[in-house]
């Protein structure tokens, strides 16, 4: 928050929004994940990278600069599809974001295992399915807590947290794995071949955990809003974002290779691996002692980033549900204007979630499916945004768009267009149990998955369709109609208006 008002009082450089892009993407937690694939992981990266990471920008900067008006991907797909279609893409992300706190949280309880003395102590207790359960509780109700009391309350825990907990660790980690490599005498645990570069794509298995490498791209929709304060941003957006996009892939392309240098692909955890390699590769720079600092760096840096994600897609609920799409109740404010009950509902489903920590038969197994579920409901959001931009080039010709995807609707056409099939088939193949990790039965793990995506698709469907007319406060003045709404329209009839919505609107 603190990051976006000192843009708005000023021009944005290129090389200030490449990085505000990169800081809101790169995580460490799924590096693990991808080191399993060794050498071929940088692969998967770079067609992730290709096919949904620069789709994704050039996107949603289009969006948000042609419909610039409160609501986000409400307001986007809301001015193509209607406002139950958009109902379901906000709900995606609101719920989304519900279902990943876990296997964030998962991985900062498993941090904080690791702050112990004893390694083997640790490592068994990052085990313990109870542990992980009450430390993913106590700090997602803190970080609500925290984050309850408005922006300034979190806003330097944010920034620091994501500097301390995440950009510092991704250094060191890449730094002292490539050393270790290159001068320990240790054989590395992966064989450094070009053949080894190319995934073997006769075994089908190999690009199921893969899927999930999408999600490690997805936020960077949230900084589009800013190209509106790029000078010439037809030229200067799109190298910001290709910068943005080679840091990005280079930080989890040698992140993962770091840790498959040393960690045999048998041994992986997702949970623990990254924990471990910290530990081999301080013992062997003879600086044992950082592990536990580390850990907690780590850990803090989880907090940080849940803490800003709790508030986040909540107030974009509390958006729409001002506009009239959910019951008065969900519009509750406290006096710090954060929306209360939204959050606390929040908080309520990710307890319930998290018992899934209970029921599955290994932690591992439990972070594996909140993991896929999330970039199952990420995804729905995803193709519906590729969607209505494409749609909206026909639908609303003329609208003004500061920036506009080069090439005319062409242009349109293979940059949404691609983004839209690399995602629906990596929303394809989210549903297919990996072989390399043990998840119970294969086939109550893919009904669970498919159950609750049905469950969390059909909820906003069957909100709008009992919405009733008293729901909307027309005392409220900062939501804006609809375009075709202004013009009495509908969003399926073409709208050749050259003006935007606040234009419309007076």
């Amino acid at each position: 928050m603190t990051n976006e008002k000192k843009i708005s009082n000023g021009r944005i450089g290129v090389f200030a929004l490449a990085m505000l892009n990169v800081v809101a993407v790169v995580s460490l937690r799924g590096l693990p994940a991808e080191a399993e694939y060794g050498l071929s992981s940088v692969f998967y990266y770079i067609f992730a990278a290709v096919v949904f990471l620069v789709p994704v920008s050039l996107v949603a900067a289009e969006l948000a600069t042609g419909w610039s008006e409160k609501g986000g991907i409400f307001r986007w797909v809301g001015e193509a599809f209607g406002p139950r279609f958009a109902l379901v893409a906000v709900f995606m992300l609101w719920i989304e974001v519900t279902v990943w706190f876990p296997t964030a949280l998962t991985f900062g309880s498993v941090s904080l295992a690791f702050i112990g003395p004893d390694t083997t102590w640790d490592q068994a207790l990052s085990e313990n399915k109870f542990f992980i359960l009450s430390i993913v509780l106590g700090i997602y109700w803190f970080a609500t807590f925290v984050a309850l009391r408005g922006t300034s309350a979190f806003a330097k825990l944010a920034k620091w947290g994501g500097l301390i907990g995440t950009i510092i660790p991704g250094i060191v980690l890449i730094v002292l794995g490539f050393s270790y490599m290159l001068f320990s005498g240790q054989p590395s645990q992966i064989e450094m071949t070009w053949g080894n570069l190319i995934p073997d794509f006769s075994n089908f298995n190999n690009i199921v955990l893969a899927a999930s490498i999408f999600l490690f791209y997805a936020g960077m929709e949230m900084n589009a809003i800013h190209v509106s304060e790029v000078d010439n941003a037809a030229r200067n957006y799109p190298i910001a974002i290709a910068i943005a996009a080679i840091g990005t892939v280079s930080v989890f392309v040698l992140g993962t290779l770091a840790i498959a240098f040393i960690i045999p692909q048998q041994d992986i955890s997702l949970t623990q691996s990254l924990l471990i390699a910290y530990d081999k590769l301080f013992a062997w720079a003879g600086i044992g002692w950082a592990s536990p600092v580390v850990a907690a760096c780590l850990a803090l840096g989880v907090l940080a980033g849940v803490v800003g994600w709790v508030a986040g897609p909540s107030s974009a609920l509390l958006v729409v549900a001002k506009g009239g799409y959910l019951p008065r109740f969900w519009q509750h404010t406290n006096k710090n204007g954060m929306a209360t009950h939204i959050m606390l509902a929040q908080a309520i489903l990710v307890t319930l979630i998290s018992t899934i920590f209970v029921v599955l038969p290994s932690v591992q197994a439990a972070y594996q499916i909140l993991s896929q579920l999330t970039v199952v409901l990420y995804l729905i959001m995803y193709l519906m945004m590729f969607a209505a931009a494409i749609y909206l080039r026909y639908s609303q010709p003329n609208r003004p768009r500061p920036y506009k995807i080069p090439g005319g609707d062409l242009g349109m056409w293979l940059i949404a267009g691609l983004g839209f099939i690399g995602s629906l088939i990596a929303f394809l193949f989210s549903y297919i149990p990996p072989a390399q990790i043990s998840v119970g039965s294969p086939e109550e793990f893919v009904g669970f998955l498919i159950l609750l995506t049905v469950f969390f698709v059909s909820m906003p469907l069957v909100i709008y369709q009992i919405r009733k007319p008293h729901w909307k406060d027309e005392s409220v003045t900062d939501f804006a109609p609809f375009t075709w709404e202004i013009e009495g329209i509908h969003p399926g009839i073409i709208n050749t208006s050259d003006k935007v919505t606040h234009e419309l609107n007076k």
